[in-house]
């Protein structure tokens, strides 16, 4: 198997891909230049989207249109371009942390990570946002230090079944696991998923070595029918796929350090995207990676989820 490039303009920091099954589109965010982006099935040509501040993560409207959590708030646009409508603000400092990797439920509640861009704190969250009972929206924080001291929320997935719900600390090199209670909207028994070594003091990239010489962290994920685990490995130059249990049962390598995360998509969603970046990525590197920042494309074995729809 092997990688085709989707976006032939790079992004500085690509992340949260899905795949919209009524359109037949991709999309994707490129964080630090502040744009949502999509890309038609079968062709090259990109449309950007402006965006007030920093899109962390986005999805796909039952009714129409996206909902998006930028760093000053969670936003609606009833079509591609159109006016973004404030729906939540979260309870966090945007001064020192931003949204990051989120994806909706199964029932369309929009989840929504966050980090701490100053790297010193572990105080990343992880919220949930209902906007189902016609209301006010409610929002629930899941997930904090008082539970977990986190840095940097990514890999947020859940089982096929919807019973298990995956999320990872990019900077502890750890996912993590939990029990899930869709209807209750509740967790329970957490534990380790899967774990990396750290990257060694004063690691640069290397083209010698096998993926630079470190294996990377994990970022964002995605899950297939049979509930094995994909996750884009930041700096390892790799996807891993994991099965239910946690034993590892595949690498891929990508022609990019800096994987961020994978999704499915195509009509029968046997095609894996994978969003990379290239911002503060060495000239070494990026020489030897040339398609850093660019949208990949690989066919799989076996499908993968549909995305979810927020509904409102």
């Amino acid at each position: 198997m092997s990688w085709q490039t989707i976006s032939p303009e790079p992004c500085l920091l690509g992340e949260s891909p899905f795949w919209h099954p009524r359109e037949q589109r991709l999309y994707w965010v490129d964080i630090a230049a502040r744009q949502i982006l999509r890309s038609q099935s079968g062709t090259s040509a990109v449309e950007r989207w402006d965006m007030p501040s920093e899109p962390g993560c986005i999805a796909p409207a039952a009714s129409g249109g996206l909902v998006m959590a930028l760093r000053h708030g969670v936003f609606r646009a009833r079509e591609w371009g159109g006016a973004l409508e404030l729906v939540a603000t979260l309870d966090y400092d945007p001064q020192q942390l931003r949204a990051n990797d989120g994806k909706c439920d199964a029932l369309g509640r929009f989840w929504i990570g966050t980090l701490d861009e100053t790297r010193v704190a572990r105080n990343a969250a992880l919220f949930s946002l209902d906007c189902r009972a016609g209301g006010a929206p409610q929002i629930e924080r899941q997930l904090d230090e008082s539970v977990l001291p986190a840095t940097t929320a990514n890999g947020l997935a859940w089982s096929p079944n919807d019973r298990t719900l995956y999320w990872a600390d990019t900077a502890s090199h750890t996912i993590y696991a939990w029990d899930f209670d869709l209807t209750a909207n509740r967790l329970s028994r957490q534990r380790s998923f899967a774990s990396f070594a750290p990257k060694a003091p004063g690691w640069q990239f290397d083209p010698a070595l096998t993926n630079g010489g470190y294996q990377g962290r994990p970022d964002g994920a995605a899950v297939d029918v049979q509930g094995n685990y994909w996750v884009a490995m930041y700096e390892g130059g790799r996807v891993c796929q994991f099965a239910p249990d946690g034993a590892l049962l595949a690498e891929f390598a990508t022609p990019a350090q800096c994987p961020t995360m994978p999704c499915f998509g195509g009509e029968d969603l046997q095609t894996l995207y994978v969003t990379t970046a290239r911002r503060g990525r060495s000239e070494a590197e990026l020489a030897h990676f040339p398609k850093s920042g660019c949208v990949l494309a690989m066919r799989v074995a076996v499908p993968g989820l549909p995305v979810n729809f927020f509904v409102d």
